[in-house]
């Protein structure tokens, strides 16, 4: 008769360690049900909030509730002193002054202007309340008329002049068609700015009487996208020209492109840079996610370069003259998943590297209400920012192989420690941000707009998106209304020479630039 050990060969360290192994998978399965959770049915915003099911806010910081860990450095965090806020006055806002005012007068009859002694009554004041009304889209036919002279007295006789003279036709950003700088300015705002789907602005014109395909839609925005061209390219040269570049990348869907199946991933890729101040944004569309894109597109460039922990980027560590720096706000990122997959009501570990990473960000904010020059920023973190990075540093290594590699805290911790030399970059220089939020900030509403039209058809729609969507943000990131900008970029770019393009370039116009008279009123 066999031995009952017989069944159970391991040792007894062994069944301890696979025990162990055990409750460790447990519990990272537990961690992801409660991150999942949180994300299904929780608030998104990452503000810090109390500990608990209370919502009441804590008096205390989190600093002091914080416990005293056997790991705790003895050295204080600095502390750092944020200016206080204003409040803004309760109450609606005052109705912009540049709307046109209509007046309407309620008045009493004129009988009850006489007092009951007889006197009339006296004007002491009014009692103003305004209101706003909307006039729905309007659409209206320009005839553009040129009238034709001919010459009686040589009818019948052979001339080498011509034999009717006409006005020539006025340029338009799409010649013979009946779409002007004004529609198609609306057309591609309405798409690309308002994430509005070509064919939902079909039925849109449909109600109010007016026959305009999608297809003609399509037609009209690869014909502007390509008449923009040379000014797109002029875009690529001054976002290469300023001191830091941020880079992202999001999937795109591309349905018939040759040689590649309907569902595979195509990537629209973002850079956004220029000179402070005049920010550009660019889109680029290609049918990969390789390194060898931003190595194309980056050339020779000098200068900072931000961007989050994909590996396509690691070619920036190795190249002369490019400080690559890190994103802080993914690295915190992974810390609030690991708070939210703890399921403690207590602070722990996780919120003690949030309470860690929070007073960087306290010294940015601080730096951009203060108006900091780049080296004075610089200064600013090699003073402040370093000493808490420095700690921050230690703390990742005490943690680092003490809790489960496998955890949720465990990969945030790995995550940092993998990205620690392009982190701490960004206090070298005072161009660099701390994160690379202005990237994710610029690619969003191409995000957003790929939920509502989900895919491009073909690579040159894709490219003409790009474009259009580089002319927008550009234009909204100067601070400049897109419909206006488009429209008198429409207007002017048919009759402006090709060495004179570059002044139609967002960042070279202000919105007093872009008030156009009237075609019809000439106000």
């Amino acid at each position: 008769m066999k031995s009952a050990c017989a069944k159970f060969p391991e040792s007894r360290d062994e069944l301890i360690e696979k025990i162990i192994s055990g409750a460790q998978e447990i519990e990272r399965l537990n961690e992801e049900i409660r991150l999942l959770r949180q994300v299904l049915f929780a608030p998104k915003s990452e503000k810090k909030r109390p500990f608990g099911e209370s919502p009441q806010l804590n008096l205390f910081d989190i600093q002091e509730e914080l416990p005293a860990d056997g790991d705790e450095d003895e050295d204080q965090a600095e502390e750092i002193i944020v200016p206080a806020h204003t409040r803004r006055k309760k109450g609606r806002k005052p109705l912009p002054d540049n709307l046109p005012r209509i007046e309407v007068m309620h008045d009493i009859p004129a009988e009850d202007k006489i007092c009951a002694c007889g006197c009339e009554l006296t004007r002491s004041g009014e009692d103003v309340s305004e209101k706003l009304e909307i006039i729905p889209a309007q659409i209206r036919v320009i005839r553009h008329i040129r009238p034709k002279y001919v010459c009686k007295s040589c009818e019948g006789v052979e001339d080498d002049g011509p034999t009717v003279k006409i006005a020539p036709s006025p340029a338009q950003i799409i010649p013979k068609g009946i779409a002007t700088a004004s529609l198609l300015a609306y057309i591609l705002v309405a798409k690309f700015c308002d994430a509005l789907p070509f064919y939902r602005q079909e039925k849109q014109f449909t109600r109010i009487g007016i026959d305009i395909p999608r297809q003609s839609m399509s037609n009209w925005a690869m014909k502007a996208a390509k008449a923009c061209q040379d000014l797109f390219e002029l875009l690529q040269e001054d976002v290469r020209g300023g001191p830091l570049i941020n880079v992202d990348e999001t999937p795109v869907q591309v349905l018939n492109e040759p040689g590649r199946s309907a569902t595979q991933k195509s990537y629209m890729w973002m850079f956004r840079g220029g000179m402070p101040g005049k920010p550009i944004v660019i889109y680029k569309y290609y049918p990969t996610r390789s390194g060898d894109v931003p190595k194309l597109f980056l050339n020779d460039y000098q200068g900072v370069v931000q961007s989050d922990g994909y590996k396509g980027y690691d070619f920036l560590d190795n190249r002369i003259g490019i400080l690559h720096v890190a994103c802080w706000a993914h690295a915190r990122r992974k810390f609030m998943d690991a708070k939210k997959g703890s399921g403690n009501k207590k602070p722990g570990s996780a919120d003690k590297a949030l309470a860690m990473i929070r007073p960087l960000y306290a010294l940015e904010k601080k730096a951009r209400a203060d108006g900091l020059s780049p080296d004075e920023i610089y200064n600013m973190r090699q003073q402040h920012a370093k000493p808490i990075v420095a700690k921050f540093k230690r703390w990742l290594h005490k943690k680092n192989g003490v809790v489960p590699p496998k955890s949720l805290l465990g990969k945030a911790v790995a995550y940092c420690l993998n990205q620690w030399h392009r982190l701490e970059n960004y206090i070298k220089d005072g161009n660099a941000g701390i994160d690379n939020n202005p990237a994710e900030n610029a690619i969003r509403p191409f995000v957003l707009g790929r939920k509502n039209w989900l895919f491009s058809g073909t690579p040159d729609g894709a490219h003409a998106s790009a474009l259009l969507f580089s002319l927008i943000e550009t234009a909204k990131a100067n601070k400049l209304e897109p419909y206006s900008y488009l429209r008198y970029l429409f207007e002017k770019l048919p009759t402006t020479n090709k060495n004179n393009l570059r002044a139609l370039l967002p960042t070279k116009l202000t919105p007093d630039n872009l008030i156009l008279p009237d075609l019809v009123t000439g106000v």
